[in-house]
C-alpha cells in the first residue's frame, strides 16, 4: 500500500498507427488496422503517469517537508483525509502527501541499500532521526507522527528487500524488525488523537506485515478501515490479499470475509464488495481462484459499474478481465475454468461500456496492478499498455475485423461499419 510509482513527467505517447480519417487527430483517436481488413478506432485518454499517480501531490508533500512547513502539511493531510480525496488511480491524497514528506529519507536509504559503496558512506539513521525530531517538536500532531510511522514501515521494507527469510542477512532482519516495532510504538498515539482518520487505520493495516503474533485479527482491522472509507476499493483489495494463506488467513476466511464485506457495503457497491475482496487474491493464488463463487463475482462486476461507470473504472475492469486474470493460466485446471469465465467478461465490458482507452491502466494490468513496479520510461510503459489493449480488442472483434468491418468507439457507444 505504501510503495509508490515514481515517474518523470511525460504524456501518453502516440504509437505509429494509422489515424482514423473520420476523427480529428487533436482528439487523440488512434486506429489499429489489420492488413486488408477492418480497423479499430478508439480515443486515447490524455492522462500522464504523473496525473494517474498524483505526482504533483507527492511533490507538494516533499516541498512542504523541505521547507519545514510541517503544520501546513498536517493541515493538508487532515483536510484530504476528511474529504476522502483520491488521485485518479484511487490512492488517497493524504497518503500521497505523507509519502512526499518522507520520500527524501526513504529514497536515500533505498539507494544506499542498493549500492554497497553508497551504503558505506551513508548514515542510515540520520534521516529518520531528523523526522523523529520533527515529531517531538510537534508532539500533539498525529499527522506528523503518522508520517514518521510510515517512514519506519518503508525503511523496514527497504531492509527486508525481496530476499527469502532463509537468505536474509541477520542485520537486515533485525533492522527490518526494529523499524516495524518503532512504527507500532508510534501508531497508538495517532489512533488516540485521530480515531476516525482513514489514513491512520490504513497504516495500522500496513503494519500487519511486520507483526509476529499468531492471533492477529486482520479482518477486524480492515473492517474498521473500510467502514471509515467504504468508497475506496483499494482497502478491500488489500484485505483480500492479506487474507490469503501466504499472509495471515485461509481460503475459508477469505470467502467468508468477502461475503461479509459485500453485505456491509451493499448500499455502495452491491455484490461488488465481494468482487473487490477477491480481486487481487484470485489473481495471485490458484486455489483462491478455484474456490471462487464465480457467479457472485461476475454479478459484482456489473454492480461496480452501476455505481462507478466512469472510464477509469471501465478500463481497469476490462484490463483485469482481459489480461491480469490470464497471468496465472496453466497451474490449476479448476482455477483455469474460473479464469476463462472472468476473461469472457471482457467481452461485455468492452463492447457495452468502453468509450476511450487508458493505456497506463492496461500497462499496470499486465503487471497484476502491482503498486511496487518501478517505471523507468513512462512512454514505453504506456506504449506497452496501448499495444496490449489493442491486441485484446482485436481478439475480441476478430470476426468483425476479418469481414472488413471497422470497429469504432465513440462517447455514445460502439459503432461497427463496413468499408
Amino acid at each position: 500500500m505504501f510503495r509508490f510509482l515514481m515517474a518523470q513527467k511525460a504524456r501518453v505517447p502516440h504509437p505509429s498507427l494509422k489515424i482514423a480519417s473520420d476523427f480529428d487527430a487533436a482528439d487523440a483517436v488512434l486506429a489499429a488496422a489489420l492488413p486488408d481488413q477492418g480497423s479499430v478506432n478508439i480515443p486515447v485518454a490524455n492522462v500522464s503517469a504523473d496525473e494517474l499517480i498524483g505526482q504533483d501531490v507527492i511533490e507538494l508533500g516533499r516541498d512542504l517537508a523541505r521547507q519545514d512547513r510541517w503544520a501546513d502539511l498536517s493541515a493538508k493531510m487532515r483536510a484530504a483525509d476528511d474529504a476522502r480525496e483520491t488521485a485518479p488511480d484511487g490512492m488517497p491524497i493524504a497518503d500521497l502527501l505523507a509519502f512526499g514528506a518522507r520520500s527524501d529519507v526513504v529514497l536515500a536509504v533505498e539507494h544506499a541499500l542498493s549500492d554497497y559503496r553508497a551504503l558505506s558512506d551513508y548514515d542510515l539513521l540520520g534521516g529518520i532521526s531528523e523526522l523523529e525530531d520533527e515529531m517531538r517538536a510537534h508532539e500533539d500532531d498525529p499527522m506528523i507522527a503518522l508520517v514518521v510511522a510510515m517512514a519506519h514501515i518503508d525503511l523496514a521494507w527497504a531492509w527486508r528487500g525481496t530476499a527469502t527469510n532463509a537468505v536474509l542477512p541477520p542485520l537486515h532482519r533485525s533492522r527490518c524488525t526494529a523499524h516495524f516495532d518503532r512504527a507500532a510504538d508510534i501508531l497508538p498515539k495517532c489512533r488516540e488523537a485521530a480515531p476516525n482518520n482513514a489514513l491512520v487505520a490504513a497504516v495500522g493495516c500496513a503494519l500487519l506485515a511486520g507483526q509476529r503474533k499468531s492471533n492477529l485479527r486482520v479482518a477486524d482491522q480492515y473492517e474498521q478501515l473500510i467502514t471509515l472509507d467504504p468508497h475506496n476499493q483499494r482497502h478491500m483489495r488489500a484485505m483480500g490479499t492479506h487474507l490469503l494463506p501466504r499472509w495471515f488467513g485461509s481460503y475459508e476466511e477469505l470467502e467468508v470475509q468477502a461475503l461479509r464485506n459485500a453485505a456491509r457495503t451493499h448500499d455502495l457497491w452491491g455484490a461488488g464488495g465481494y468482487t473487490w475482496v477477491q480481486f487481487d487474491a484470485i489473481a495471485l493464488d490458484d486455489e483462491a481462484c478455484a474456490q471462487l463463487d464465480i457467479e457472485y463475482f461476475l454479478q459484482g462486476l456489473h454492480d461496480i459499474l452501476r455505481n462507478r461507470p466512469d472510464q477509469q473504472m471501465v478500463n481497469m475492469l476490462a484490463a483485469y478481465c482481459a489480461i491480469t486474470i490470464q497471468n496465472g493460466l496453466g497451474g490449476n485446471e479448476k482455477a483455469d475454468a474460473v479464469r476463462a469465465q472472468i476473461h469472457d467478461a471482457a467481452n461485455w465490458l468492452i463492447r457495452d461500456h468502453l468509450t476511450e482507452l487508458h493505456p497506463l491502466i492496461w500497462a499496470h494490468a499486465a503487471q497484476g496492478f502491482n503498486n511496487s513496479v518501478r517505471i523507468n520510461s513512462p512512454e514505453r510503459f504506456a506504449a506497452r499498455g496501448h499495444r496490449d489493449a489493442l491486441r485484446a480488442i482485436g481478439d475480441l472483434f476478430r470476426e468483425e475485423l476479418r469481414s472488413g468491418m471497422d470497429v469504432t468507439f465513440t462517447p455514445t457507444g460502439l459503432h461497427l461499419s463496413g468499408h
